[in-house]
């Protein structure tokens, strides 16, 4: 069957246990592919406020682990959640380790992602996904999450 939405695919949490993404169907979604030993992981930080902030109207930011640049999510989900839990306060969805690069390999969720031909160059890339499940716009990892335009983007989405 072909991925038509978001909310078509399935994964697991950071701990493994089966997730479906249709759970976050009506929900305005940030989906980041995440690690822990980047120059941009203070970036946690603003993704936990925009989620703890916006959460009530719908909204939810998604950590995906990745070690596809740099090799800098190398950890175990253990060493990731204690990580992101202790240094930022991390309670936002945080999924398995997946690879987000297109080939052999790639996640479907990424593959999902990227049909608008923009693919993360860096961790931290950030896809605004609509409550029907379709991406409205890609945010390269040097927009963050306090930026205007990405703001501006996610206001919009969850007033539509």
């Amino acid at each position: 069957m072909p991925v038509e939405s978001f909310h078509d695919l399935k994964t697991r949490s950071l701990q493994g246990a089966p997730a479906d993404l249709a759970d976050y169907r009506g929900t305005v979604v940030l989906a980041v592919n995440v690690a822990s030993e980047c120059g941009l992981t203070p970036q946690y930080k603003g993704l936990q406020a925009l989620h703890s902030e916006l959460a009530a109207r719908g909204f939810s930011v998604l950590g995906f682990p990745s070690n596809d640049f740099g090799g800098q999510e190398p950890g175990s989900p253990d060493q990731i959640q204690s990580f992101c839990e202790r240094n930022y306060g991390v309670t936002f969805p945080m999924f398995a380790k997946l690879q987000t690069k297109a080939g052999a390999g790639q996640s479907p969720i990424y593959e999902f992602l990227t049909r608008g031909g923009h693919a993360p160059t860096w961790n931290f890339g950030k896809y605004l996904v609509g409550k029907d499940g379709q991406v409205i716009r890609f945010f390269s990892s040097d927009v963050t999450p306090d930026a205007k335009p990405l703001r501006d983007a996610i206001e919009q989405a969850l007033a539509s």
